[in-house]
Formats: structure tokens, sequence, C-alpha cells
């Protein structure tokens, strides 16, 4: 490809990206009266069945469940569904303990698939609020409570929670911590644009309604939190978000891990907007069709370009040094190092590449503000700047190839 041309694209997909950050702050600033004090007089606290799906889970469901038995919510007015999607580990015979619970109700079936045990609980919801907490997470306390309140919009059908890492360990966790403090604060600018596109599995919380006019869970690729939204949305359906809302989720402790599920979770995307192809660029859909969704597709492509541009560069650029070096016969001494400033690279694109990554750190630092009401600088965000930015173009590029030979993605 010509110099020129290339260039051309790199400014064009810069310019996307500087206007995409700068409106969701834009937007944050805005809508920042929602952030208000916790005030728990007049809920109105409605049924609400809580579904919790569980493969292979021993190690974690009790907590879960237990995270759940202590939400700061009437009890009379929640329902725990355990139900064991074919564990072949010990998951069915540790949540016997609560078999006597008078709250909590136990289902057992062959495996299908998480999308097949969350339409076994609709089957026998009687609530008038349902929802999903994954196995391996766990509620804050006023979780639900602060979800519910939502609810006092006639207009809302579903609301999303504010999830966070639990318990993070490794320096791949630690890394996920800022991702999904950065996730907390779009996903409240995005309810701010009607624009939510994602029901994420740990507890967002529905109308049963909803099911009973749009019909149950999907397999959609896997990624059926992500279907639900979208089928919501084409109807016109309000998805809101609680940023008080907090869920605590394990998230991999490895690359190898880390990979896996990003990449199911990109090629589920990719794949469901290829069925909800009919949602772009329409009015009437709003800023999710006309300004988040195609952003959202052009993000993966412009960062794959970005990565294969700055591969090619470094190479190229070893190749010219090496080169220089040896035609001078150039030797490094250490004791006599320095800087020599004329070699700073001042061109355009450096400047908005720094200008791009400073934004990024300013909507995860406005994601700590929205969670700890405090803004700090910690290694979390330190690791997410060093590494991320490496990695994703790995799942992002095998999630492109498997859509477009149609290759399907595993779960695990």
């Amino acid at each position: 490809m010509d110099f020129n041309v290339s260039q051309a694209i790199i400014y064009i997909l810069m310019f996307i990206s500087l206007y995409f950050e700068i409106f969701l702050l834009v937007t944050f600033f805005e809508g920042t009266k929602k952030i208000t004090e916790n005030d728990d007089s007049g809920i109105d606290y409605k049924t609400v069945t809580i579904f919790v799906p569980c493969f292979n889970e021993e190690k974690t469901v009790i907590a879960t469940i237990e995270s759940l038995l202590d939400l700061d919510y009437p009890k009379d007015k929640l329902s725990i569904f355990v139900i064991d999607d074919g564990s072949t580990d010990g998951t069915w015979n540790v949540v016997q303990q609560f078999k006597n619970n008078p709250q909590i109700f136990l289902f057992k079936k062959e495996n299908g698939g998480k999308w097949t045990a969350l339409n076994l609980g609709l089957q026998h919801a009687q609530s008038e609020l349902v929802g999903c907490l994954d196995a391996d997470s766990f509620v804050d306390k006023c979780a639900l409570k602060n979800i519910v309140k939502r609810f006092a919009d006639k207009n809302v059908m579903a609301v999303t929670p504010a999830i966070r890492v639990h318990n993070p360990r490794t320096l791949i966790q630690i890394m996920q911590k800022a991702e999904y403090t950065l996730s907390m604060f779009i996903r409240f600018v995005f309810a701010l644009l009607g624009s939510i596109f994602i029901a994420p599995g740990p507890f967002s919380i529905f109308k049963k309604e909803v099911f009973d006019k749009l019909g149950s869970y999907r397999h959609a690729h896997n990624t059926e939190d992500l279907e639900i939204a979208l089928r919501m949305q084409t109807h016109g359906m309000k998805i809101d978000n609680a940023h008080d809302a907090f869920v605590y989720t394990v998230t991999p402790r490895t690359v190898r891990l880390l990979f896996r599920q990003r990449l199911r979770w990109i090629h589920g995307f990719l794949e469901n907007m290829l069925d909800y192809r009919r949602l772009l660029f329409k009015k009437r859909h709003g800023n999710l069709s006309l300004f988040i969704l195609p952003a959202a597709i052009i993000s993966i492509f412009s960062a794959l370009y970005f990565a294969t541009v700055i591969v090619h560069h470094i190479i190229m650029t070893m190749i010219q040094k090496i080169s220089e070096f040896s035609a001078i016969n150039f030797k490094f001494n250490f004791q006599n190092w320095a800087i020599d400033w004329f070699y700073l690279h001042t061109e355009s694109l450096f400047v908005l590449s720094v200008v791009l990554g400073a934004l990024t750190i300013s909507l995860i630092l406005m994601g700590k503000y929205l969670a700890d009401r405090k803004i700090s600088f910690s290694k979390d965000v330190l690791f997410f700047i060093l590494f991320y930015s490496f990695l994703a173009p790995w799942w992002l590029a095998k999630a492109v190839y498997n859509t477009l030979l149609s290759r399907k993605t595993a779960w695990r």
C-alpha cells in the first residue's frame, strides 16, 4: 500500500477514536447528575428470582449462593434457582446443603449450555423480575436493592450492574481490574445514551415480561447476554445501568485463559452483529444504531490495523538502524550514554497517540470515580497500559478469522 494512503487511513482512524473518547467524556460530565447519594426510602421491593447456572463450579458456587442470601433485600421477595447444567464434578453434592432453605430451589439437567439452564429457570419463575448470577461471581450486599431502584422508571425493562474483578492476584488479573473499571465507565455512559448492547451474565436483572414478549434465551454463539440485549434494543426496550450495584467476578488468571474468554466475546459480538445487522444505521434506533455499534465494529478493525502498522514500522526501523550503525561502525558505550533529544519522535502521529493514551487513562480514572468516588492512578492502570495493547490484537485477529471462515468458538 502507498505510504500516503496508509497514513491517511491512520489519521482517519485516530480522528474517529479521539472523537469517540471525547464524546464519551462529555456525555459522562453532562450525566453526572445521575450520580447521587443512596436513598432507600420509597423503594418498591419487587419479587425477584435469581438463576445460578452451574457447570463444574463446586469450588465457588457456595460462596456465590451465600452472597445472594446475604443481600439486603426482603427474604420473602427473593428466590434463588440453582441450576446444575450436567456438572461432572461435585457441584450437585455441595449445593445439597441448601435443599431445606425456603429461598433456594435446586434443579439438575443434562448439559446443554448456559442458555438452556437459564431457560429452565424462566419456565419455573413466577416473579416480577428475573436475573442471573454466574457461579463464579459474588454480589455486594446492596447490589439488588440499588438495581431495583432503577425500575422506578416504568420504561426500564432491564438493569445492568457494575462488575469488578474479585481478588485479583496475577498480573493478568490486575490488568483486567483496570479493564473492568473502564467497562463500568462505558456502561454508565452507554446507559445515558440509551445504547447498552450487552446485559452481562453477572447480575443483569430483567422484567419477566421481557421474556414473555420476546421469547427465551438463545445460543447466540455462546454470548446469550449480548444477543438478548440486542433483541431488546431492536424492540425499543430500555436498558439502564446501576453504577452502584457492585458484582465481583473471578477473571482468567493466565494469558491462555484470557485469550479463550476474549475470543469467545469478540467472536460472539461479530456473529451477533451479522445476525442483527438490521440494527445498523437506522435512525429509529438512535445513538446505538448510528454511533455506538458502528464505532464498536470500527474499533476492532482499527486496532488490528494499528497493530499491523506498528509491527511493520518497528521491523523496518530496526532494519534501517542496523544498516546505519553498521555503515558508521557504531559501538554503544554505556558509560557515555546520553539522550540526544534531536531524535525524539515529534511527528503529529506520535502526539496523537499520546493524546489517545491519555484519554483512555482518563476514562479509566472516571470509572474509578464512579466506583469509589475518588481518582487514583494505581498499578492496574499501569499494567493495562503496558500489556493490554499487546495482547488484544491476538484475540481480535483470531475472532475476525473465525468469523470470516464461519468457525465456531468453544465456551471453554
